[in-house]
């Protein structure tokens, strides 16, 4: 194996419900997701689904390895129509070594089309990894309670 230990290294990218930044600096990730079922009346073939809106956390945690200086982590969104936007950008500092940074991103989603998207993780621009999310639009049929009673 190489000792050629250049970095960053991703160490985690993701969507969850919540991650907390505990008091001893340790993170913990609660409720890993990637996959929204959105509940919604039976449509028309020529009308649109409804948008949705979905907060989610996004953790995306890096290991400097032998970089040290400071690079700039930006989210971009692929929806399943080729269509893309940006979710966000921060500026963050690696140190070197073990030392890493973590962040954690409040983002709000919004979808319009069902199927899978994809989330770029990209440090000056060069593509890390991606991650994959889908939505499902389940069409809920209306039901009638009252019953016909037969004479």
């Amino acid at each position: 194996m190489s000792t050629d230990n250049k970095g960053p290294f991703l160490q985690a990218a993701l969507l969850c419900e919540r991650a907390l930044r505990e008091k001893d600096n340790v993170l913990s990730i609660i409720r890993i997701v990637d996959r929204w079922h959105v509940r919604t009346p039976p449509r028309a073939p020529e009308d649109t689904l409804p948008a949705f809106a979905f907060p989610v956390t996004g953790v995306i945690a890096f290991k400097s390895g032998n970089f040290k200086g400071k690079k700039t982590l930006v989210l971009m969104m692929n929806a399943p129509d080729g269509t893309s936007s940006e979710l966000g950008g921060v500026p963050v500092l690696f140190e070197g070594d073990e030392r890493g940074v973590n962040v954690i991103m409040n983002l709000n989603i919004q979808a319009q089309i069902e199927g899978l998207y994809w989330i770029d993780v990209l440090l000056d621009d060069d593509l890390q990894t991606r991650i994959p999310f889908r939505v499902i639009y389940e069409y809920i049929v209306a039901s009638s309670t009252a019953e016909q009673i037969q004479p």
